[in-house]
């Protein structure tokens, strides 16, 4: 058995009223505390290494960051921006997983709660669609995700994932099934590509993602019909797809100065997406377009804490202004066994 749980904005204070928290949980309006977020809770049999079997609330490791998502695994202070815009994350749903694992490879297919295209969203694209606006997440529709990754070469992991699921009559209640919107499917596909590796002072990571959203334009009417009567669901329209892609490196610099007790890597990143790619007959809003190019440093005193600090710097289009900004964090990741 394995839980995760996580305590969100503890305490009474809240400083603005939003309907999704900074860490992308949903947040009603009148909820002003904290809130706890159960990521994980599955039990497992396994069989043999190669076979094993997994049910309950489960990570979704569709991409390279629902599939590393923990603060070790990324040098930025927050999650890498492209990823973390278009996809669920951290994607966690109920459902059956079996999975395997050899020398080299390791392989995962799983069955869970479908996604809900009313949360799909011009910002985002199918970030928020498995979230849900109740305490409860609806599965009138499955969603089907696989992942192969390989470790041939010493230190280097490449991964391939994908989801497949129809995201169109997978909300409560449910009243478009007998409408002219019946056949109207959602047909959502996500397709990515990642990579990490490891050297004995060089550390270097990618990914490449794709998203495709079928009948967007359909479900971006729907929803804007729906926002008039105050229906819980996203209200700007949905692209046809979506892209993100970034590249990581960083290097030890400490074994310069004969320090052997602790690590300190200077890293840069780049990263490219676009959240809202639209069809045909959809308007366009250009400002979804970014690129984005960090530098900073990691600074581990012992391997389960890292201090993190960066500057970025996001590119739009104009005639948007370009966004700098200077970030600090603190990350702590340890796992307790028995």
């Amino acid at each position: 058995m394995q839980t995760e749980i996580e305590f969100e904005h503890t305490g009474t204070g809240s400083a603005v009223e939003k309907e999704f928290t900074e860490a992308g949980e949903w947040e009603s309006e009148i909820e002003k505390g904290g809130e706890l977020e159960l990521e994980q809770f599955w039990i497992q049999k396994s069989f043999r290494p190669e076979f094993n079997v997994r049910a309950g609330h489960i990570v979704v490791p569709v991409g390279g960051l629902n599939y590393a998502h923990e603060p070790l695994n990324y040098f930025t202070v927050y999650r890498p921006e492209g990823e973390y815009t278009i996809l669920p994350s951290t994607w966690h749903d109920t459902g059956v997983s079996l999975w395997g694992r050899t020398d080299n490879w390791r392989y995962e297919l799983l069955v869970t709660a479908g996604l809900d295209g009313f949360m799909f969203d011009r910002d985002r694209f199918v970030h928020y669609g498995a979230k849900s606006p109740y305490e409860y997440r609806v599965a009138n529709q499955l969603g089907y995700a696989a992942r192969v990754d390989n470790f041939s070469l010493k230190g280097l992991r490449v991964g391939l994932s994908a989801f497949y699921g129809r995201a169109m009559h997978n909300s409560y209640p449910n009243d478009l099934h007998d409408t002219r919107y019946a056949d109207v499917k959602g047909r959502t596909f996500i397709g990515a590509v990642d990579f990490a590796y490891k050297g004995e002072r060089l550390i270097v990571r990618g990914n490449a993602d794709y998203g495709n959203v079928g009948d967007a334009a359909t479900i971006s009417t729907i929803k804007r019909n729906l926002s008039s009567n105050n229906a819980p669901y996203k209200k700007t329209p949905v692209g046809q797809q979506a892209l993100a892609a970034g590249l990581e490196a960083g290097y030890d610099i400490l074994p310069w100065f004969g320090a052997a007790d602790s690590q300190l890597f200077i890293f840069g990143r780049y990263e490219y997406y676009d959240s809202y790619i639209p069809s045909a007959d959809q308007q366009d809003y250009p400002y979804t377009d970014r690129h984005r190019v960090a530098a900073g440093f990691n600074w581990f005193p012992i391997p389960e804490i890292a201090i993190k600090g960066e500057y970025s710097y996001r590119f739009l289009k104009p005639p948007y202004n370009p966004e700098p900004s200077i970030s600090l964090g603190v990350t702590y990741m340890a796992f307790f066994n028995r």
